[in-house]
């Protein structure tokens, strides 16, 4: 058997499965998510050794520190996956809900249906979590969802994958509505998403590279962001703690995220005493700014910027600073630089807040809080199977409403048309 015939084989499995999935109603679909909980949870320690394996292997081969920070599973990290399928079994399911309905001159009844969406691929790199994130969240809509993770991780992916469908098999859960390709060729990605007629969505979750591939190759539509070049703006009107405490957070909490601040803008009105105050703070913490003319002459920490530092996505304790003449130039920095992701204001002014809010156009844009909260389970969506930064068919965290996609059902009774 081909590569192609492989994966041809687990595609129209999972068209099978999906067509089972669509007769499943909301009662049976949170029961297997809750056996599937509970089967992470009894195998927490199976997980782990899969997980302890794969990081040494991973270091062996030289993974970076952020790539081998997003592969690890610790204690909280599973905790974490087994929550948010139960907290996707909570939530309203919306399979089958009604988006609109009305009635023709002629008595034809039409009615807008939500429906799912078929076969959903999900390839992706290095964080196990996605493997229970995506699967919950495709079981809770009736998709069937072939996983794809990188081969840091398969050790963990199958052991996850193991613990999910065993427990939701015995709830119902239809056969191969959850598989995981475990061949670590890559041409298997290149074969899968080229499954013309047997995937209807690819997502692909990883670095730029990996995304570009997806999309020269892929057959059916595919939901990207290419990178998380997040920025802060400081406007003059700022109160100086909460921004370095908001701009600490989104850059030091988790600097290997796609919504980790990449970037902070600051007003020059204020910059010449809050970038000192900010230099001092993210220096303690180990971070390194590069910065423009105008931020080096303010504190000796900062370390000069070249061009490309200003679309870099850094992924790590690194930041770039540059200072401003007002908030009109930030957006337009930010519109040119940036990656449509999630963008951040600082600020008292209502004038300054509705500017940035109605004309930076990322898929998030904030006013006084951190980037870091774009994310499913923070936005109430449970758990997210991806940020896109597109603007069809979904924007921004995609949680179960942007699994979805719809039908019109017409009721007759006997019309035809002149």
């Amino acid at each position: 058997m081909t590569l192609h015939d492989e994966m041809a084989a687990i595609g129209s499995r999972a068209v099978v499965a999906s067509r089972r999935l669509a007769l499943l109603g909301s009662g049976k679909k949170n029961a297997i998510l809750e056996s599937m909980a509970e089967a992470i949870e009894a195998r927490k320690d199976a997980i782990k050794e899969a997980n302890a394996r794969d990081l040494e292997a991973a270091k062996q081969a030289g993974l970076s520190a952020p790539m081998l920070e997003r592969l690890a599973l610790t204690d909280a990290r599973v905790a974490a996956m087994a929550r948010g399928l139960r907290e996707i079994a909570a939530l309203k399911d919306p399979v089958g809900r009604t988006i609109r309905r009305w009635e023709r001159p002629n008595g034809l009844r039409i009615v807008k249906r939500r429906v799912p969406i078929g076969v959903i691929a999900i390839i992706y790199e290095s964080r196990p979590s996605v493997t229970a994130d995506a699967a919950g969240l495709c079981i809770k809509t009736a998709n069937a969802v072939i996983l794809r993770g990188g081969k840091e991780a398969l050790l963990s992916n199958q052991a996850i994958v193991n613990a999910m469908t065993a427990a939701g098999g015995g709830k119902g859960l239809p056969a191969d509505a959850i598989q995981l390709v475990t061949t670590t060729d890559r041409e298997a990605v290149r074969a899968l998403v080229g499954l013309e007629g047997l995937i209807d969505l690819v997502m692909p979750r990883g670095g730029e590279q990996l995304i570009r591939a997806v999309v020269e190759n892929a057959k059916a539509p595919v939901i990207k962001h290419y990178k998380g070049v997040c920025h802060i703006y400081v406007d003059e009107n700022a109160h100086p703690e909460m921004a370095l405490k908001i701009i600490e957070n989104a850059k030091c909490q988790r600097p290997s995220v796609c919504n980790a601040v990449e970037k902070v803008l600051v007003h020059e009105k204020t910059a010449g005493t809050f970038i000192p105050l900010m230099a001092e703070k993210l220096s303690g913490r180990g971070v390194e700014l590069r910065g423009d003319e105008a931020a080096c002459a303010l504190a000796g920490a900062i370390k000069p910027a070249v061009e490309t530092d200003w679309s870099a996505e850094y992924l790590d304790l690194v930041l770039a600073v540059k200072v401003v003449k007002s908030v009109r130039e930030a957006i337009e920095h930010i519109n040119h630089y940036g990656s449509h992701h999630s963008d951040a204001i600082i600020t008292e002014s209502a004038r300054a807040r509705k500017m940035f809010l109605e004309q930076v156009d990322s898929a998030v844009v904030y006013v006084n809080a951190s980037t870091r909260f774009t994310d499913g389970g923070e936005f109430g969506m449970g758990a997210e199977i991806g940020i896109s930064t597109d603007k069809l068919h979904a924007r921004g965290p995609m949680g179960l409403e942007e699994l979805t996609a719809y039908k019109y059902q017409v009721l007759g009774s006997g019309q035809v048309r002149k």
